[in-house]
């Protein structure tokens, strides 16, 4: 279109070169209206110019990518730096507010995160078993460039950490439970086929500690490290906790093995106790139990309830210690139920079901069968007491009797002697 319109903008000079130098020329109704759209056509003309030499500068404007782009590990088995300089010639942006767009993840990840950022840092957690993967770019904004982004080429950086030993000299089955959100105990299996003199070694990290852990109380079997009992972890909740299990041989190098929790969603709460069954009416049914002891908060608490009526079972669900369900029969014979608990979603992720607790029953027939079994001797027996009271009421009553005459006959016989 900007093409066609320079031609015919050339063409309007000519024309116009022309009645300047006295070749005048009588113009037609068509070719004076022709005229005015050429007119019109000049002015769209200059607006394209405008905006093509608009393009040209902005196309002039790059940006480097940041410098010194690289990943650095602190020691703190997972929780990496990723860091960088400012890039070169920023001279002319002194002004503008320059920003970066920094993408990561593990090598192995589908997914990568991605983060907008003014600083020249970044620190996020790692899966260290695997390999880390980082790419970063120089932002300009649209107000420091005529109106369009301006964006640099990518820089990339990977990590590894030293893979030494082989795969199967890794532990295996780690396990980690957080009891009663008091204690916490991780357990794990020596790797496949390693060397009899083999032993493993915990460290542990998170944010608030000044460098890695050695764990101070081991579990042990015949010598061998297989679990540790870690102490109190003040103000670890809510944060990644990082583990590392190395271990080491005489005969060969022990790969090591990285984890990372958060410690709120492996807790394991106690069993609910002091449960409480009671029939109301011949339909309503009252359970109650006690909120398991410790200090995890109420609020944090929901309860599965396992219901047994005769020979039916079922299962259901609540964030109250108390519940009320409706008999499937009047006829019921026997009712039971059992509890357990878990930390809901309000107060983490995940969490561990605590064991179930004992049960609690209520038995219709046999408490009738009881209470006549009770009933009736305890009848008999108030009986023969009551006849027995009765017989000796009345001969103590005839004994009375014959004392008092016979005092009475030896009173009479005295006064007669006198």
């Amino acid at each position: 279109m900007c093409l066609f319109l320079s031609q015919r903008y050339q063409e309007m000079n000519k024309e116009l070169h022309d009645v300047t130098s006295g070749n005048f020329k009588i113009l037609n109704l068509g070719e004076m209206a022709l005229t005015r759209l050429d007119s019109r056509c000049l002015y769209t003309l200059l607006i394209c110019m405008a905006f093509g030499s608009t393009l040209s500068s902005n196309a002039e404007i790059n940006v480097n990518a940041p410098q010194d782009f690289e990943i650095v590990d602190p020691g703190y088995l997972g929780y990496l730096y990723l860091q960088w300089q400012r890039p070169l010639s920023l001279d002319n942006f002194k002004e503008c507010t320059v920003e970066y767009e920094l993408k990561y993840r593990n090598i192995d990840s589908e997914n990568w995160k991605t983060i907008i950022t003014k600083n020249l840092c970044y620190k996020d957690g790692f899966d260290l078993n695997k390999g880390v993967e980082a790419k970063i770019r120089t932002l300009l904004p649209g107000q420091c460039t005529n109106g369009s982004e301006v964006q640099s080429s990518w820089a990339e950086v990977t990590y590894w950490t030293s893979l030494q030993g082989n795969l199967g000299t890794k532990i295996q089955d780690m396990d980690c439970i957080y009891y009663n959100w008091q204690d916490l105990l991780c357990s794990w299996k020596s790797g496949m086929g390693v060397h009899f003199d083999t032993n493993y070694n915990l460290f542990y990290w998170y944010e608030g500690l000044h460098h890695a852990l050695q764990c101070a109380d081991y579990i042990k079997v015949n010598g061998k490290n297989i679990g540790c009992r870690f102490p109190y972890l003040e103000s670890s909740d809510y944060k990644d906790f990082y583990i590392c299990v190395n271990g080491s041989s005489e005969s060969e190098p022990i790969r090591p093995s990285y984890f990372i929790f958060q410690l709120q969603n492996i807790v394991k709460p106690l069993p609910p106790d002091y449960l409480s069954l009671i029939v109301k009416s011949s339909e309503d049914i009252s359970l109650k139990w006690n909120m398991p002891r410790g200090p995890i908060p109420a609020k944090c608490f929901i309860y599965e309830i396992k219901f047994t009526e005769d020979d039916t079972t079922w299962v259901t669900t609540t964030v109250e210690n108390e519940i009320y369900i409706a008999r499937t029969s009047n006829e019921s014979k026997r009712l039971c139920f059992l509890v357990r608990s878990k930390v809901n979603i309000y107060c983490s992720d995940d969490g561990i079901w605590s064991e179930w607790s004992d049960e609690q029953c209520w038995n219709g027939d046999i408490l009738k069968k009881a209470s006549l079994f009770f009933l009736i001797p305890f009848a008999l027996i108030s009986l023969l007491v009551s006849l027995v009271t009765c017989l000796v009421l009345y001969n103590q009553k005839d004994l009375l009797k014959t004392a008092f005459q016979t005092k009475k006959e030896v009173f009479s016989h005295q006064e007669t002697q006198c």
